[in-house]
């Protein structure tokens, strides 16, 4: 047979021994033998891999067989089946097959049972993924070859018709013929009539395909290709949210209550973590910050008695009882100190002067020094280059006069910022810290933010081929990210996560949580799309099933915004080189915890949840609360070293402002409408004008999708829910997202 018209097999070997020392791999040889003296001229050489006993990495490494367009037509692998801790290989491969086939493995189990008892304990499983044959075998060289030499011969069938061949031609020959090209013998001769072998042809192929036939006892056959259908009502049975049962076992009703924004916001600031402390160098990267402990001078400023003028440093008396000092007159200008001198100047001599420049330090002895607007010059050097002779104009001069003293501005170990403290992008925070010798400061680390659009009808915004069919370009990540950077949040771009296959959403929220060579691992997760009813909507389904996580609400009352949802999930971080074989190490074991943010789909619902939302955990994240909590006590005049995190200030700014035209409110719902807040130029009252108006009607155009109504929108008007409309001229609650602009 040519090369081109064998079949494609991979052996995949899952054990943690053979993934590090693949020398002690038995069973990759062995099954490669056994296609080669069993499998006929059937066969290509087997491709073969080892990973260890995870199940990401089994599905990762199956997935790159099945589901590009050079798929393998067999995919075998060893190790795993058993019920050893390690054991997960049924786990992995179960959720990535698309039709069981129970057949081969009732096939596997039984041949295997006439060698040994101890074959009912393996858990074999055996199954179609889009046009791969898929199946489990034991770990032992000897069960592994046993349990494919009893269906390797009914294999290329299988295979075949798992690649899109045509049924119908190939069952043409009746099942005889089937049997003769697998050289496979029946256990009595053939003495059934051409017409019982076409009674027998199409009752083997409706059991093959359909699977309708059961036993008398009750106990279904299936061989796993019967459709689930359910055969109850929605009250007499428990709804799943499994993501790979698809839409047949989606919700029919949200499992989740509706919450009030202010519950919702209650569990968030509840389970958003405590602020950690890092130490980090003075530059740039800290503005934004909070301070995290109080900051102490380790230099004075000035270091030295320093100039606050252009002029000449002198030695002032005090004044006699006439009220005039001894520096009027004439002297030679015996040095000259510059603000950039790396080195003090020589110490002043009596009735002489040096000329100094602002910020230069003062000459020994010196203790005054002359503005020189109260000077004249009398005479040069003899080549004209500097001052010789300078006459002091005025004896009104006192010592100290125009010098600042060393620690006049900032003195040596005096506090110069504290806990709470913010580090504005103004600058003076940094230039304090710059100024007195600070080189690292302990502040409330900021989180890490990556960012998640989900769903198969995304494109990235700059694809330049023209959008076909449903097609969306992702405006969301965009968006959000440009908003997070905005606030001085580090974030990360994690892509697009499609919505079939299932799992890719799972693999993409655990490598954004675990981090990569080229992406640095992530603190929260914000994804778009995927929260609602649809069948393909699998982010709250993976959450809980697939990432252990657990959802503290899926609904809110708000609108737009919905089904915004929020969870945290388990995370053990990899443990670091400098922990690494420690014994006893309890960090090692230790487990911390991910917040996800997942936020509806349309445009204008995930910037409002963004806001509303995601902000105050970040600021709790970063010591915002704390900053908070302090300030309060600061106004209370209370001591108290330990205050208490709060959620005040946290979020957006309120203010209140007045409507420049009637919006109807929603009669179920608080509603966030996207406006425009300015400052009057007569009044200085803010006014606020929706963004979404359109025609005649007002709020026309505030749809969650419509995304022209982010552009402009400086502010959420906060619309209780009501019957009617509020009217022109009403105050308003507003919260800012942006600068309050002119009128």
């Amino acid at each position: 047979m040519a090369d081109s018209q064998l079949l494609k097999p991979a052996i995949l070997v899952i054990s943690d021994t053979a993934s590090q020392d693949p020398s002690t791999d038995k069973a990759g040889n062995v099954l490669t033998e056994t296609f080669k003296t069993d499998g006929g001229d059937r066969w290509a050489t087997p491709a073969i891999k080892i990973v260890p006993d995870n199940v990401l990495d089994i599905q990762r490494q199956i997935q790159q067989w099945t589901d590009g367009e050079e798929y393998f037509n067999l995919v075998l692998t060893t190790g795993g089946t058993g019920f050893a801790v390690k054991d997960v290989t049924p786990e992995a491969v179960s959720p990535l097959i698309h039709r069981h086939a129970p057949g081969l493995v009732h096939g596997m189990l039984a041949s295997s049972l006439e060698v040994t008892p101890f074959a009912i304990m393996s858990r074999p499983v055996a199954g179609v993924r889009k046009n791969t044959l898929i199946l489990t075998l034991p770990g032992s060289p000897k069960g592994a070859k046993e349990n494919l030499q009893a269906v390797i011969k009914l294999l290329p069938h299988a295979c075949i018709q798992a690649a899109g061949a045509n049924s119908r031609s190939i069952h043409a020959g009746g099942v005889s013929k089937l049997e003769r090209e697998a050289g496979i013998s029946t256990s009595s001769p053939d003495t059934t009539t051409p017409s019982e072998k076409e009674q027998h042809h199409r009752h083997h192929h409706h059991h093959g395909h359909d699977h309708s036939h059961s036993h008398s006892c009750g106990h279904g056959h299936g061989h796993g290709h019967i459709v689930p259908k359910p055969h109850t009502s929605p009250s007499e049975r428990p709804q799943s949210n499994d993501p790979n049962a698809g839409p047949t076992r989606r919700y029919r009703e949200s499992p989740y209550p509706m919450l009030s924004v202010d519950e919702a916001l209650r569990l968030i600031y509840e389970h958003s973590p405590e602020p950690t402390i890092i130490e980090v160098p003075i530059d740039t990267s800290i503005v934004g910050s909070v301070v995290a402990e109080d900051v102490c001078a380790a230099e004075a400023v000035p270091a030295y008695r320093a100039s606050i003028v252009d002029g000449y440093a002198v030695i002032a008396s005090a004044h006699t009882a006439h009220g005039k000092g001894d520096t009027k007159g004439k002297f030679p200008v015996a040095s000259v100190s510059h603000a950039q001198a790396t080195s003090m100047p020589p110490p002043l001599e009596h009735r002489t002067i040096a000329r100094i420049t602002t910020g230069a330090p003062l000459p020994e002895n010196a203790n005054a020094v002359v503005m020189v607007e109260d000077t004249a010059l009398i005479s040069t050097t003899s080549d004209g280059t500097e001052e010789a002779v300078v006459e002091i104009l005025t004896d009104d001069i006192k010592p100290g006069e125009n010098v600042r003293e060393p620690g006049s501005d900032v003195s040596l170990g005096s506090k110069i910022l504290q806990t709470g403290d913010f580090i504005t992008p103004v600058g003076g925070e940094i230039g304090l810290l710059a100024s007195t010798g600070t080189k690292t400061i302990t502040v409330f680390k900021k989180p890490r933010v990556g960012v998640l659009s989900t769903g198969d009808e995304l494109v990235e915004h700059n694809n330049p081929a023209p959008l076909q069919g449903g097609q969306i370009r992702d405006s969301n990540r965009p968006s959000l990210i440009s908003c997070l950077q905005s606030w001085g949040f580090p974030t990360v771009d994690l892509g697009i996560a499609r919505d079939t296959p299932a799992n890719q959403l799972e693999f993409a929220l655990r490598d954004a949580l675990r981090g990569s060579a080229s992406k640095p691992a992530v603190d929260i997760i914000i994804t778009t799309g995927g929260v609602s009813m649809g069948e393909l909507d699998l982010l709250k389904p993976t959450i809980e099933r697939n990432l252990g996580g657990t959802i503290h609400f899926g609904r809110v009352s708000m609108k737009p915004g919905k089904p915004t949802t929020f969870a945290t999930i388990p995370f053990k971080p990899p443990i670091s080189s400098s922990t690494q074989g420690v014994v006893g190490n309890d960090a090692q074991e230790e487990r911390e915890t991910r917040l996800i943010f997942s936020l509806p789909g349309n445009p204008a619902s995930a910037l409002v949840t963004l806001n509303l939302f995601v902000l105050p955990s970040l600021h709790k994240s970063m010591g915002l609360a704390i900053r908070a909590a302090l300030s309060d006590n600061n106004n209370n005049n209370n001591n108290n070293n330990n205050p208490v995190s709060s959620p005040a200030s946290l979020g957006l700014p309120l203010v209140t402002a007045v409507l420049t035209h009637a919006i109807p409110l929603d009669p179920k719902r608080t509603e966030y409408h996207r406006a425009t807040v300015s400052a009057s130029s007569g009044t200085g009252a803010l006014l606020a004008t929706s963004t979404g108006l359109g025609g005649k009607g007002a709020g026309v155009g505030q749809r969650s999708s419509r995304v022209g109504s982010l552009a402009g929108a400086n502010a959420l008007l906060v619309l209780p829910p009501g019957k009617g409309v509020v009217e022109r001229g009403a105050w308003v609650q507003a919260l800012l997202m942006g600068n309050v602009v002119g009128e």
